[in-house]
Protein backbone atom coordinates (compact mmCIF):
# COMPACT_ATOMS: atom_id res chain seq x y z
CA UNK A 1 0.00 0.00 0.00
CA UNK A 2 1.00 3.59 -0.60
CA UNK A 3 2.04 6.09 2.22
CA UNK A 4 -0.19 9.22 2.49
CA UNK A 5 0.22 12.00 4.93
CA UNK A 6 -2.57 12.65 6.91
CA UNK A 7 -3.38 15.97 7.74
CA UNK A 8 -5.60 17.36 10.98
CA UNK A 9 -7.34 20.73 10.10
CA UNK A 10 -8.53 23.19 13.06
CA UNK A 11 -10.14 25.97 11.22
CA UNK A 12 -10.99 28.82 13.77
CA UNK A 13 -12.78 31.61 13.68
CA UNK A 14 -12.97 34.54 17.18
CA UNK A 15 -10.84 32.24 19.12
CA UNK A 16 -12.66 29.37 18.43
CA UNK A 17 -12.33 26.02 17.20
CA UNK A 18 -14.99 25.41 14.30
CA UNK A 19 -16.36 23.43 11.80
CA UNK A 20 -16.41 24.48 8.70
CA UNK A 21 -19.39 23.33 5.70
CA UNK A 22 -19.22 24.07 2.20
CA UNK A 23 -16.77 27.43 3.56
CA UNK A 24 -18.84 28.39 6.02
CA UNK A 25 -17.59 28.52 9.37
CA UNK A 26 -20.09 27.14 12.31
CA UNK A 27 -19.49 26.85 15.62
CA UNK A 28 -18.08 22.74 17.05
CA UNK A 29 -20.70 20.71 18.80
CA UNK A 30 -18.41 17.41 18.94
CA UNK A 31 -16.81 16.27 22.41
CA UNK A 32 -13.25 17.92 21.37
CA UNK A 33 -14.16 21.36 22.69
CA UNK A 34 -13.59 24.84 21.05
CA UNK A 35 -10.00 25.16 22.40
CA UNK A 36 -8.12 25.48 19.34
CA UNK A 37 -4.96 24.81 21.29
CA UNK A 38 -6.32 21.54 22.96
CA UNK A 39 -7.44 20.31 19.68
CA UNK A 40 -3.76 20.80 18.47
CA UNK A 41 -2.28 18.74 21.40
CA UNK A 42 -4.84 16.22 21.01
CA UNK A 43 -4.05 15.78 17.41
CA UNK A 44 -0.73 15.88 18.29
CA UNK A 45 -0.92 12.64 21.16
CA UNK A 46 -3.03 11.41 18.15
CA UNK A 47 0.32 10.61 16.60
CA UNK A 48 -0.39 13.54 13.83
CA UNK A 49 2.45 14.57 11.73
CA UNK A 50 1.54 18.23 10.82
CA UNK A 51 -1.25 20.16 11.61
CA UNK A 52 -3.60 22.63 9.15
CA UNK A 53 -4.57 25.57 10.66
CA UNK A 54 -7.22 27.98 8.62
CA UNK A 55 -7.61 31.61 10.09
CA UNK A 56 -11.34 32.60 8.82
CA UNK A 57 -11.09 35.81 10.85
CA UNK A 58 -7.39 36.39 9.01
CA UNK A 59 -8.90 35.44 5.52
CA UNK A 60 -12.21 37.36 6.23
CA UNK A 61 -11.70 40.73 7.55
CA UNK A 62 -7.94 40.63 7.70
CA UNK A 63 -8.03 40.15 12.02
CA UNK A 64 -4.60 39.29 13.19
CA UNK A 65 -7.30 38.50 16.69
CA UNK A 66 -5.95 34.51 16.34
CA UNK A 67 -2.58 35.50 16.36
CA UNK A 68 -1.69 34.86 19.67
CA UNK A 69 -3.57 31.61 19.79
CA UNK A 70 -1.73 30.23 16.56
CA UNK A 71 1.47 31.13 18.50
CA UNK A 72 0.71 29.16 21.67
CA UNK A 73 -0.20 25.98 19.06
CA UNK A 74 3.24 25.97 17.60
CA UNK A 75 4.92 26.50 21.06
CA UNK A 76 2.83 23.61 22.41
CA UNK A 77 3.43 21.06 19.56
CA UNK A 78 6.70 19.65 18.33
CA UNK A 79 5.68 19.14 15.06
CA UNK A 80 5.17 21.43 12.23
CA UNK A 81 1.91 23.87 11.68
CA UNK A 82 1.00 25.22 8.51
CA UNK A 83 -1.07 28.10 8.28
CA UNK A 84 -3.77 30.16 5.93
CA UNK A 85 -5.85 32.76 4.99
CA UNK A 86 -4.69 36.52 4.74
CA UNK A 87 -1.63 36.42 3.18
CA UNK A 88 -1.82 39.58 1.46
CA UNK A 89 1.55 41.15 1.27
CA UNK A 90 5.62 39.94 2.08
CA UNK A 91 4.98 41.50 5.45
CA UNK A 92 1.86 39.17 6.16
CA UNK A 93 4.06 36.18 5.19
CA UNK A 94 7.01 37.59 8.07
CA UNK A 95 4.70 37.93 10.89
CA UNK A 96 3.08 34.64 10.30
CA UNK A 97 6.30 33.26 10.04
CA UNK A 98 7.46 34.90 13.42
CA UNK A 99 4.67 33.31 14.54
CA UNK A 100 6.01 30.14 14.73
CA UNK A 101 4.17 28.59 11.43
CA UNK A 102 6.36 25.92 9.50
CA UNK A 103 4.57 26.54 6.21
CA UNK A 104 2.41 29.21 4.69
CA UNK A 105 -0.63 28.86 2.13
CA UNK A 106 -1.99 31.31 0.23
CA UNK A 107 -5.27 31.22 -2.21
CA UNK A 108 -6.35 34.95 -3.53
CA UNK A 109 -3.31 36.72 -3.47
CA UNK A 110 -1.80 34.71 -6.20
CA UNK A 111 -4.66 35.46 -8.81
CA UNK A 112 -5.14 39.41 -7.61
CA UNK A 113 -1.38 40.32 -6.68
CA UNK A 114 0.90 37.36 -8.64
CA UNK A 115 4.13 39.43 -8.10
CA UNK A 116 3.18 39.76 -4.65
CA UNK A 117 3.20 36.37 -3.95
CA UNK A 118 6.42 35.32 -6.45
CA UNK A 119 8.38 37.98 -3.63
CA UNK A 120 7.15 35.34 -1.25
CA UNK A 121 8.05 32.53 -2.68
CA UNK A 122 11.29 33.59 -3.86
CA UNK A 123 12.20 34.81 -0.43
CA UNK A 124 10.99 31.84 1.81
CA UNK A 125 11.39 29.00 -0.98
CA UNK A 126 8.64 26.19 -2.69
CA UNK A 127 8.96 24.22 0.87
CA UNK A 128 7.74 26.81 3.29
CA UNK A 129 5.06 28.68 0.71
CA UNK A 130 2.13 25.93 -1.35
CA UNK A 131 -0.54 27.22 -3.18
CA UNK A 132 -4.12 26.64 -1.98
CA UNK A 133 -6.97 25.85 -4.89
CA UNK A 134 -10.27 26.40 -3.86
CA UNK A 135 -12.55 24.92 -6.71
CA UNK A 136 -16.28 24.94 -7.20
CA UNK A 137 -17.79 23.28 -10.25
CA UNK A 138 -13.93 22.92 -11.74
CA UNK A 139 -13.44 26.85 -11.17
CA UNK A 140 -11.31 28.61 -8.69
CA UNK A 141 -12.64 30.66 -6.66
CA UNK A 142 -11.14 32.99 -4.15
CA UNK A 143 -11.67 35.40 -1.75
CA UNK A 144 -12.38 33.85 1.35
CA UNK A 145 -14.46 31.40 -1.26
CA UNK A 146 -17.07 33.97 -2.55
CA UNK A 147 -15.46 34.84 -5.50
CA UNK A 148 -15.47 33.07 -8.97
CA UNK A 149 -13.00 33.55 -11.12
CA UNK A 150 -14.47 31.60 -13.94
CA UNK A 151 -11.21 30.10 -14.22
CA UNK A 152 -10.22 26.62 -14.95
CA UNK A 153 -8.83 24.64 -12.16
CA UNK A 154 -6.92 22.59 -14.16
CA UNK A 155 -5.44 25.35 -16.05
CA UNK A 156 -4.59 27.80 -13.34
CA UNK A 157 -3.21 24.71 -11.72
CA UNK A 158 -0.56 24.62 -14.97
CA UNK A 159 0.21 28.01 -14.16
CA UNK A 160 1.43 27.63 -11.07
CA UNK A 161 3.44 24.70 -11.59
CA UNK A 162 5.14 27.46 -14.44
CA UNK A 163 5.87 30.55 -11.77
CA UNK A 164 7.57 27.85 -9.04
CA UNK A 165 4.73 26.14 -7.17
CA UNK A 166 5.80 22.87 -5.95
CA UNK A 167 2.56 22.02 -4.20
CA UNK A 168 -1.08 22.85 -4.25
CA UNK A 169 -3.97 22.21 -1.94
CA UNK A 170 -7.07 21.14 -3.85
CA UNK A 171 -10.24 21.57 -2.06
CA UNK A 172 -13.69 20.93 -3.76
CA UNK A 173 -15.54 23.72 -1.87
CA UNK A 174 -19.01 21.54 -2.01
CA UNK A 175 -17.76 18.63 -0.82
CA UNK A 176 -16.17 20.45 2.13
CA UNK A 177 -17.23 19.53 5.70
CA UNK A 178 -20.17 17.40 3.92
CA UNK A 179 -19.02 13.86 4.24
CA UNK A 180 -19.86 12.98 1.31
CA UNK A 181 -16.89 11.68 -0.34
CA UNK A 182 -13.57 13.19 -1.70
CA UNK A 183 -13.85 14.46 -5.58
CA UNK A 184 -10.96 12.37 -6.45
CA UNK A 185 -10.84 12.94 -10.11
CA UNK A 186 -10.41 16.85 -9.81
CA UNK A 187 -7.82 15.97 -7.40
CA UNK A 188 -6.12 13.49 -10.13
CA UNK A 189 -7.23 16.22 -12.89
CA UNK A 190 -5.17 18.42 -11.58
CA UNK A 191 -1.97 16.70 -10.23
CA UNK A 192 -1.53 14.95 -13.74
CA UNK A 193 -1.93 18.38 -15.47
CA UNK A 194 0.21 20.24 -13.12
CA UNK A 195 2.83 17.26 -12.15
CA UNK A 196 3.38 18.71 -8.72
CA UNK A 197 2.72 17.11 -5.42
CA UNK A 198 -0.94 17.54 -4.35
CA UNK A 199 -2.45 17.38 -1.08
CA UNK A 200 -6.12 16.68 -1.08
CA UNK A 201 -9.09 18.38 1.15
CA UNK A 202 -12.45 18.00 1.54
CA UNK A 203 -15.34 15.19 1.41
CA UNK A 204 -13.83 12.56 3.87
CA UNK A 205 -16.13 11.14 5.78
CA UNK A 206 -13.95 7.80 6.76
CA UNK A 207 -11.73 5.12 6.14
CA UNK A 208 -12.93 3.91 3.00
CA UNK A 209 -13.08 7.46 1.77
CA UNK A 210 -8.86 7.62 2.71
CA UNK A 211 -8.26 4.88 1.10
CA UNK A 212 -9.07 6.39 -2.34
CA UNK A 213 -6.45 9.04 -1.41
CA UNK A 214 -4.45 6.34 -1.30
CA UNK A 215 -4.83 4.47 -4.15
CA UNK A 216 -4.56 7.74 -6.14
CA UNK A 217 -1.10 8.38 -4.59
CA UNK A 218 0.51 7.39 -7.82
CA UNK A 219 -0.36 10.67 -9.83
CA UNK A 220 0.91 12.53 -7.03
CA UNK A 221 -1.29 13.10 -4.42
CA UNK A 222 0.90 12.31 -1.11
CA UNK A 223 -1.38 13.90 1.53
CA UNK A 224 -4.96 14.17 2.85
CA UNK A 225 -6.14 16.89 4.98
CA UNK A 226 -8.89 15.65 7.30
CA UNK A 227 -11.63 17.89 9.77
CA UNK A 228 -15.42 17.29 10.41
CA UNK A 229 -14.56 13.34 10.28
CA UNK A 230 -12.12 13.28 12.85
CA UNK A 231 -13.75 15.33 15.18
CA UNK A 232 -16.80 13.23 14.33
CA UNK A 233 -14.99 10.59 15.27
CA UNK A 234 -16.17 8.70 11.80
CA UNK A 235 -12.71 6.76 12.35
CA UNK A 236 -10.36 5.85 14.70
CA UNK A 237 -7.41 8.39 14.55
CA UNK A 238 -5.18 5.70 15.93
CA UNK A 239 -6.08 3.36 13.30
CA UNK A 240 -6.02 5.68 10.18
CA UNK A 241 -1.99 6.94 11.19
CA UNK A 242 -0.71 2.47 11.23
CA UNK A 243 -2.77 2.19 8.29
CA UNK A 244 -1.69 5.16 5.76
CA UNK A 245 1.13 7.08 7.65
CA UNK A 246 3.73 8.65 5.81
CA UNK A 247 7.01 9.04 7.96
CA UNK A 248 7.95 11.76 4.84
CA UNK A 249 7.17 15.49 5.50
CA UNK A 250 7.90 17.40 2.22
Amino acid sequence: MHDVLVIPSIDIKDGKTVRVVQGIPEMQTCNYGNDPIETAMLWRAENAKIIHIVDFDCSWTYSHKNYDIISKICDSVIIPVEMGGGVSTINDAEQIFQLGVYRIIIGSLIFNDEKEFLKILEKYGAQKVVAAMDVVNDEIVIGGRELNTHTSAVNYAKHLADIGVERIIVTDVKRNGMLIGPNIELTKSIAESSEINITHSGGISGYNDLMKVVEAVPSRIDSVIIGRALYENKFSCQKIWRAAESDIFT
